[in-house]
């Protein structure tokens, strides 16, 4: 099959298209033939460091996957060959979805809703993910409450305004004054132009803050929670030290790593069939030019999601 590799650490232009042998599904897992994947930070991270794994190269990258059942291991009951699927699998362990085939647990994937393209599918898994688990569980949104999500245009902030706008939320946006319309769009009710204006001063206080960027975001989107509020991080477990400072203030933070997760998948999957969730396409290249697409993503200005085309 074909899939991207790399042999060394580094930037971009590590990436190489690759003949690589068909994986077979073990015990409870079954082959998928992906049709598309999708690029996301961590897929940098990874190419660039090792990431969680860590040691030598080389590295097979990619979690987001959306295809269809080719086989099924032995024990799996709940998906059979000819299913359309979706998830996340394996994550944070390599999963090596930028590939023509992928072995997945079967309880990591669920039924791809009809609606979606397996573009558009490949678009939600771990950003949407990142989103429920860190807005729902992890912060326990309810409606009625106000949200401050940054960088609400990117790949796991646009599907955060839908999910908060879901549960009922007040949703509070920053990003360039460029993309307010299409936030708009997508159900924010505030949004700030982070260039022109220093959020800490121009919201009014919250009850749910997501930082997607971190740095000096996390301690400045501290003040602007409300007594008990509570500040999700998916930054750096650097920023650790924000629990304790958040505790000093009366209020919670805490650092989260999306995990792969069926129940959270099916609750996406619901909202796409009810309308109310929906990825923001960026860019579709084809899987080979995995590279191009990791230099696109490291620009930082791309709305919504970049996808990679692996079967028609």
């Amino acid at each position: 099959m074909r899939a991207i590799g790399q042999d060394v650490f580094g930037g971009p232009e590590v990436l190489r298209l690759i003949e690589a042998d068909r994986p077979e599904p073990g015990p409870a897992e079954v082959l998928v033939r992906v049709h598309a994947a999708a690029v996301n930070p961590t897929d940098a991270w990874h190419r660039a460091t090792g990431g969680l794994a860590g040691g030598a190269a080389p590295v097979r990258l990619g979690w987001d996957v959306s295809g269809v059942v080719e086989a099924v291991g032995p024990g799996v009951t709940t998906l059979e060959p000819g299913d359309e699927v979706f998830g996340l699998p394996r994550h944070p362990l390599p999963a090596g979805t930028y590939a023509e085939y992928v072995t997945s647990p079967a309880r990591h994937l669920v039924r791809k809703p009809a609606g979606l393209t397996h573009i558009e599918a490949a678009a939600l898994p771990l950003a949407a993910l990142t989103a429920w688990q860190a807005l729902v569980d992890t912060a326990g949104l309810d409606a009625g409450q106000r949200v401050l999500v940054h960088a609400a245009a990117g790949g796991v902030g646009h599907l955060a305004v839908q999910i908060a706008k879901a549960r009922g939320a007040h949703v509070v946006g920053t990003a360039r004054a460029g993309k307010h319309d299409f936030l708009r769009g997508l159900g924010a009710d505030e949004l700030v132009d982070y260039t022109r204006a220093d959020f800490t001063t121009a919201v009014e206080p919250v009850d749910v803050v997501l930082d997607t960027i971190g740095g000096e975001y996390g301690p400045r989107s501290l003040r602007t929670l409300r007594e008990g509020g509570f500040l999700v991080s998916l930054a750096s477990p650097a920023e650790a030290y924000l629990a304790a400072e958040a505790r000093a203030l009366g209020r919670r933070a805490a650092f989260m790593i999306v995990e792969a997760d069926q129940v959270g998948m099916r609750e996406i999957a619901s909202l796409v069939e009810t309308g109310r969730l929906r990825p923001e396409i960026a860019t579709v290249l084809p899987l080979e030019e995995a590279a191009k697409a990791h230099e696109l993503a490291a620009g930082g200005r791309t709305s919504g999601k970049i996808v990679l085309s692996v079967a028609d």
